[in-house]
């Protein structure tokens, strides 16, 4: 056996002392693999407690058995079937609102990763109904405490069921609430979501017939009970906006905007022709038509029949009136023979120019050559 050589002499013992040093050595680096291996276990235990905690929508929850629910007599509680969650459809309308609400809010700076986790204290869903609407919300900016949040909540959510026409009798037919909202269930937030993106017409396509299985829990004489129901987020929309075949207006606005003014000017002669008579005069189609008044005061001007001021609002003061003058003025369009609107008269009062600009251009169509 060849042993090292020393650079200086040393005693025998020496070599002995030098030689339990590399045993050592061995065992050390023995027990150094056995301690990395372990840290390695526990970096992974950490990853996967790490995953449960910041896993989009927690689906995990859903293995948790009925019985660890802790429920009021009669209480109900649902969560999405974890399966649910892989479905493509799903998750392409999940995206596609989020990036609608991006965008909504982007001058905002405010950007939402996760639709349970960002929407459900009202910040959010506050100024998405803010842009929309342009109207102001009395409420606090922040709100840190769960009761502060309800009532931020409460309020947004009570004026978006008044922007929806959810009130008196179709209180019943919402689908969220603001203990479902900020219980962050995610199909009370789909749903309303899908109803404010078609509400105000986003320029988006959602996914038609996107159904969830949702998992509820109810406890009844002292059992948890629990059934699977099928519920549907989106169905299929063949009103303008969703489901729409591109027209002229379409490539005016993308294509062509100096061609644009071209026919807001033309379509701003043609009325002021005849609102002119009663001393009335239009210089922004952009919005001087959102509340319904010229709207239905030109029906009666162009054929020839006094509008009943009882019938309509002169000057409509909420949403709700102006939608109801709107719906005046359409139904004197079918009165008279022209095709229902494609547009709804919501589209109309939420200054969507392409609406307009489309009613306004089938009254050109037909009247053109009146004087």
């Amino acid at each position: 056996m060849t042993t090292p050589r020393s650079k200086s002499p040393k005693p025998q013992n020496s070599f002995r002392k030098d030689d339990s040093k590399d045993e050592t050595t061995f065992w050390d680096k023995i027990g150094t693999l056995g301690r990395k291996k372990r840290i390695k276990e526990v970096q992974e235990v950490q990853e996967e407690g790490k995953y449960a905690i910041d896993s989009p929508g927690n689906p995990a929850m859903a293995d948790v058995p009925p019985e660890e629910y802790t429920l009021e007599e009669n209480e109900e509680r649902t969560m999405v079937e974890p399966k649910s969650y892989s479905d493509p459809k799903l998750q392409e309308l999940m995206n596609i609102l989020i990036d609608w609400v991006n965008d909504v809010l982007a001058d905002h700076r405010i950007i939402v990763k996760n639709l349970e986790q960002d929407l459900y204290d009202g910040q959010v869903l506050q100024k998405l109904y803010e842009k929309l609407t342009r109207e102001k919300l009395d409420v606090p900016e922040v709100t840190q405490s769960e009761e502060g949040q309800k009532q931020k909540l409460y309020v947004v959510l009570g004026s978006v069921n008044n922007i929806l026409g959810l009130t008196g009798n179709r209180l019943s037919q919402q689908k969220w609430s603001v203990e479902s909202v900020h219980s962050k269930n995610l199909v009370a937030i789909l749903h309303l979501l899908v109803s404010l993106a078609r509400h105000f017409r986003a320029p988006i396509r959602l996914p038609e017939n996107v159904t969830v299985n949702v998992v509820i829990v109810q406890k009844r004489d002292g059992v948890l009970k629990n059934r699977t129901v099928i519920e549907e987020i989106t169905s299929r929309y063949d009103d303008l906006g969703m489901r729409c075949e591109r027209d002229a207006f379409d490539t005016l606005f993308d294509h062509a905007p100096d061609k644009l003014e071209v026919v807001k000017k033309s379509l701003v002669t043609f009325v002021n022709k005849h609102l002119n008579k009663i001393n009335m005069e239009v210089k922004d189609l952009d919005t001087q038509f959102h509340d319904g008044v010229y709207l239905t005061l030109l029906m009666g001007l162009l054929e020839g029949f006094f509008v009943p001021l009882y019938s309509f609002n002169l000057s409509p003061q909420n949403f709700e009136q102006k939608v109801h003058n709107v719906n005046v003025a359409f139904d004197l369009m079918q009165e008279i023979g022209l095709a229902a609107p494609k547009a709804r008269p919501e589209d109309i009062v939420n200054l969507d120019l392409k609406s307009t600009l489309r009613v306004l251009y089938n009254l050109f169509t037909k009247y053109k050559n009146l004087y």
